[in-house]
């Protein structure tokens, strides 16, 4: 069982609901429901209703499409304090995407309707999800941008730099230890590349210095990866 206080909290730090008042944030918190999920399974899939959004609290998501000729690309992971399912929830259209469970997962599940009645009497929330979804898009263009026009070292640096901030958003210098719990596959399905190419470039990255693995535990220097991103 999540307790309430827990949920504001995790609340306050998601990008969807971390500008509300903390009255706000706990109406919201009254409405989500504890759901749990199994290793590899199907959350929703694309095509589907979008009847929620989730919030995790443990655990890792992959959201990923399949391609005509049935390659799968997976655009991001969500993770504990991450947000996903918003678009078609908030549209009334179909899920753009798969979901699924990388491990065991726990999240929190707020419908359609219950979001609705909060932004009717709380138009806050109908305000805080418009700068979410603008949010959305711009890390899409960033994504896109990468994959077209860095190479996959590039490719590699930006994600571990936008890592490395999320884990410690006030540093700008020096070294900042993350914890990535994935395989170098579903890595390399993070930033189009195939795995081979991506085991190179992790080679290539620790000879210069700007990360050094020791198991899911990633070491790396902002200052090597920011020159290697092309980032100012």
């Amino acid at each position: 069982m999540i307790y309430k206080t827990a949920i504001v909290e995790l609340l306050g730090n998601t990008q969807l609901f971390g500008s509300l008042e903390e009255a706000d944030q706990r109406a919201v918190a009254d409405e989500m429901r504890e759901v749990n999920f199994a290793a590899n399974q199907v959350i929703f899939a694309r095509g589907d209703a979008g009847r929620e959004i989730y919030l995790v609290v443990n655990g890792r998501v992959r959201l990923s499409v399949l391609s005509a000729e049935g390659r799968e690309l997976s655009f991001a992971h969500a993770e504990s304090g991450a947000i996903f399912g918003e678009i078609a929830m908030l549209d009334g259209g179909t899920r753009t995407a798969d979901a699924t469970a990388v491990n065991k997962v726990t999240a929190l599940s707020l419908l359609k309707s219950s979001f609705k009645r909060l932004a009717d009497t709380r138009p806050i929330v109908g305000d805080a999800a418009i700068g979410f979804l603008c949010s959305r898009v711009r890390e899409a263009d960033q994504q896109l941008e990468a994959i077209a026009l860095y190479p996959i070292e590039g490719r590699l640096a930006r994600f571990f730099l936008a890592a490395a901030r999320q884990t410690s958003p006030d540093s700008v210098e020096g070294r900042v230890e993350i914890d990535l719990p994935m395989s170098q596959s579903e890595l390399a399905l993070l930033i189009g590349a195939s795995r081979p190419k991506v085991n190179t470039a992790l080679s290539l990255l620790e000879v210069s210095g700007a990360l050094k693995r020791d198991g899911t535990r990633i070491i790396c220097d902002l200052e090597e990866l920011q020159m290697i991103a092309g980032a100012e």
